[in-house]
């Protein structure tokens, strides 16, 4: 496992169980929103799933399942590549509350065994802010093009890059290559005494072209590619989503 993997690995496994009971509450409750309307709950993705009956969807970076699960819901082959056991545990425990299930394989993606799933997948999907959780871009997409099969989809969701200058009002460095410490996504959730005790995560954030240009190095043909608002409406480009193909 690299440096950078086993740091975050690390933080995400420090509480991340308690905070998805905190944020989405106990797995049984989540289930019940989750079948009430599974397609739904992909929100801005949903168009991309309408028809995945019996379809194999590698969802990297799942995290608690809150994707994996509808995905299953919706007669999909879901399996999770995510680095955390605390991740696992309630996205398993998810599952089974929503009466599907769900493959999860708790690995570094660099270390993903493809002599067992390569070219396996018909759509990878990856969403919620990822990227900068990854040193080496380059590597990362040529991971995904080898899990999908021929003429499979990528869909993948992040962080739009212009949105960490337009919120540090003009004194952040957008061309800023630098590896540096993080806090883990959800720190903020708990109270400022305990946040003492959490690990930091390392993080390299990327311009829109190094992701673009790593996604078409790997041999990725892009389909389209979509800006979207702020979660509260905002008017500044907050996330971004990539439809490929191999």
């Amino acid at each position: 496992m690299k440096e950078q993997s086993r740091i975050n690995k690390k933080a995400w496994e420090y509480r991340a169980y308690e905070f998805w009971n905190k944020r989405d509450g106990r797995p049984e409750e989540k289930a019940k929103k989750l079948m009430e309307d599974p397609l739904g709950n992909l929100k801005k993705h949903q168009q991309y799933f309408e028809h995945v009956q019996g379809m194999k969807i590698a969802n990297l970076c799942g995290s608690n399942g809150r994707k994996a699960v509808p995905l299953a819901l919706l007669g999909a082959e879901v399996t999770v590549f995510d680095i955390s056991e605390e991740n696992k545990a309630y996205a398993l425990e998810l599952a089974a509350e929503a009466q599907t299930s769900i493959q999860y394989i708790v690995t570094d993606i660099y270390d993903i065994d493809m002599q067992q799933h390569g070219e396996a997948f018909d759509i990878l999907y990856l969403e919620g802010g990822i990227l900068h959780y990854f040193h080496d871009i380059e590597q990362f997409m040529t991971i995904l093009y080898q899990l999908l099969k021929d003429g499979g989809q990528l869909i993948l969701s992040d962080f739009h890059p212009l949105r960490k200058c337009l919120i540090g009002d003009g004194e952040v460095n957008y061309f800023d290559t630098s590896i540096r410490s993080g806090d883990v996504a959800y720190k903020g959730y708990f109270d400022e005494q305990e946040q003492l005790d959490f690990p930091d995560t390392s993080l390299r954030l990327y311009t829109l072209s190094e992701i673009i240009n790593a996604l078409l190095g790997a041999g990725f043909i892009m389909k389209r590619f979509d800006e979207h608002r702020g979660w509260k409406k905002e008017p500044i480009p907050w996330e971004f989503t990539i439809l490929a193909e191999k």
